[in-house]
């Protein structure tokens, strides 16, 4: 059964940080490109990082590149998402996803996890 399990949301104030993870099961995590997407109240679902199988290869949102960055451990089935200076156009859901081998910035992701809120207040 393929599990992804988001933790790390929560409400920080504006200039704050917070470091998202995601936990994968029930598949070869390594055989999988990783990405983040955010969807805000009334907005629809958008790219915010992928990275590929090995790490070596990240891809941000214009928006969060210099803030956000994205990793993995292949070890221990898990990415990341360290988001820095945060702002309150930050606010949404955050979802990790998993799709096999190829790395892509569109939603076309094999996987998906229910997601951990973000809060940020100005």
């Amino acid at each position: 059964q393929v599990q992804l399990v988001e933790s790390g949301g929560g409400l920080v104030q504006a200039g704050g940080s917070l470091r998202l993870s995601c936990a994968a099961s029930g598949f070869t995590f390594s055989r999988y490109a990783m990405g983040w997407f955010r969807q805000a109240p009334g907005k629809e679902r958008e790219f915010v990082a992928a990275i590929n199988l090995s790490g070596g290869s990240t891809y941000y949102a214009d928006s969060v590149k210099g803030r956000f960055t994205i990793s993995r451990d292949n070890a221990k089935n898990t990415v990341y998402l360290q988001m820095n200076s945060l702002q309150p156009e930050d606010t949404a859901v955050y979802h990790c996803a998993a799709r096999a081998w190829r790395i892509v910035t569109t939603i076309e992701y094999d996987y998906w996890g229910q997601g951990t809120q973000v809060t940020v207040s100005s």
